[in-house]
């Protein structure tokens, strides 16, 4: 099965996170904003759903957010780092100030 259409990302305003329910806990991009620079903070996913593809969902899910948005990010999780230079596409969205 494909991840993209087993796991639902959802965007949680009020607690400033990126989500996606799993039977062990909540998997979760947290984020903040800095005027219109979206920060990418940290990334977490329960132990016993690591390796079954929600990072990588997730992931893909709030960097086209920010595409979609028009916003550069800057990213502070080294995860999230590796991520993004192991996928040039998005590079662009990369706020190099």
């Amino acid at each position: 099965m494909n991840p993209a259409n087993q796991y639902i990302v959802t965007l949680n305003e009020a607690d400033l996170r990126f989500e996606v329910p799993t039977k062990d806990g909540m998997a979760y991009v947290d984020y903040r904003w800095s005027g219109e620079i979206l920060l990418l903070l940290y990334i977490f996913v329960p132990v016993s759903f690591r390796g079954k593809g929600i990072s990588s969902v997730l992931l893909e899910h709030v960097l086209n957010y920010a595409k979609e948005k028009k916003v550069k990010i800057k990213v502070f999780c080294p995860y999230i780092a590796k991520y993004i230079r192991m996928h040039p596409e998005h590079q662009e969205l990369l706020n190099n100030v």
